[in-house]
């Protein structure tokens, strides 16, 4: 007999579960826009509340708290982020390119975006406290990773995880500084022009880097066999 269940049909999405994913983006999006104006710690759930023109029942129905908010736009932006870096660098083998382009990657992907750029920076910032936003950090670490994990490969040679962490950490560093401060500086619209030099020199000085950082050729590794 044959089934009257189509495979792999998905299951209907009702009106109410429309209504409410809705409500869940507005909150989203009240959040980030609340967040960019006053920062993380001094933006209030009444704040968010008020700006998406919903009561605080229907915020405490969605998130547990602004903790909550914050993990989940962190996330949000990060994990597109991180899509974009491995479209664009997954097939770059020079290690100069791939600075380059990782950088680029970022600016263009905060182009029009500065409330995701504020949270990105804040967020950033927020990891090196005491007291922080729960969760967040691991969103960081795994940006991280996913550079490093670029950068090995296009390396001819082994590099310590240390030094790895450096050169991302020296990226992400350069866009949460001088990308900020260009954006407020600069009268012109390209920043990424604006940045031009500021990125070559950093671009050479971590290849350099890299370079000084790889042990010499024909250096076996030594073992923990004798």
């Amino acid at each position: 007999m044959k089934s009257n269940k189509r495979k792999g049909k998905r299951p209907r999405v009702t009106r109410q579960q429309r209504r409410v994913s809705a409500t869940r983006q507005k909150l989203l999006e009240a959040a980030s826009s609340v967040f960019s104006e006053k920062g993380l710690d001094s933006a209030t759930i009444a704040d968010i509340t008020e700006r998406a023109d919903v009561g605080k029942g229907t915020f405490y129905y969605h998130f547990k708290d602004k903790n909550g908010v914050v993990a989940e736009l962190i996330k949000s932006v990060l994990g597109e982020l991180v899509a974009a870096i491995e479209t664009k660098c997954s097939q770059i083998s020079d290690i100069s390119e791939l600075l380059d382009t990782m950088i680029g990657v970022h600016i263009e992907f905060f182009s029009g975006r500065w409330e995701d750029f504020v949270l990105y920076f804040q967020g950033r910032g927020d990891i090196h406290l005491e007291q922080g936003y729960e969760g967040i950090e691991l969103r960081y670490l795994d940006y991280l990773e996913s550079m490093e994990k670029l950068i090995e490969s296009a390396i001819q040679g082994q590099i310590s995880k240390q030094a790895l962490r450096r050169i991302a950490c020296a990226a992400a560093g350069f866009v949460s500084g001088y990308y900020s401060f260009a954006v407020i500086a600069s009268e012109d619209e390209d920043v990424d022009k604006t940045l031009r030099s500021l990125r070559g020199a950093l671009v050479a000085s971590l290849t350099r880097f890299i370079s000084e950082s790889l042990p010499p050729l024909g250096t076996v590794a030594k073992s923990g066999y004798s």
